[in-house]
Order: C-alpha cells, then sequence, then structure tokens
C-alpha cells in the first residue's frame, strides 16, 4: 500500500511541476508578445481607441516597459525553476 502511495504521489508532484513550467512560459510569451506589439505601435504610431478614449502613445512605453520587465522575470524564473527541479 505504501508503494502505491508514493507512486500516487509522485505523479501528483510531477503534475504539479509541469503546470508551474506552463504557467511560467505561457505568462513569459504573452509578456513578451504584449511588449512586442507595443514597440511596434511605438515604431509605426498606430492609432488605438478604448471606447471613446484615445490612449496616447506614453501609455504604449509604460505597457512596454511593464511588459518587458514581466517577461524578463518569467524566463529567469523559468530557468530558476529548472536548475531547482533537476
Amino acid at each position: 500500500i505504501s508503494l502505491v502511495l508514493d507512486q500516487d504521489n509522485k505523479r501528483e508532484d510531477c503534475k504539479m511541476k509541469m503546470s508551474e513550467k506552463n504557467y511560467i512560459i505561457i505568462s513569459a510569451t504573452i509578456f513578451a508578445i504584449v511588449a512586442l506589439l507595443h514597440l511596434v505601435r511605438l515604431f509605426t504610431h498606430w492609432s488605438f481607441q478604448f471606447g471613446a478614449v484615445s490612449v496616447p502613445l506614453w501609455g504604449s512605453w509604460l505597457a512596454l516597459i511593464i511588459g518587458t520587465a514581466l517577461s524578463i522575470w518569467a524566463f529567469r524564473l523559468l530557468a530558476q525553476w529548472k536548475i531547482s527541479h533537476r
């Protein structure tokens, strides 16, 4: 009985580790894509409206900085995750 419980716990741990890893990868990728879209907007001067409000270009500078920072943070976290889960 103990052997079966140990195997179940190992499977659950593996599932949790994979879901953590997938979450980090998806988050990092989404933040990177959002940051790249804001960079493109800054270079092409795309206009953007949210309802009746026009979003100024400085909003894209802010979103670029935040998105880049969050993406870098997530990719660094992924690197640390890989090292700690060998």
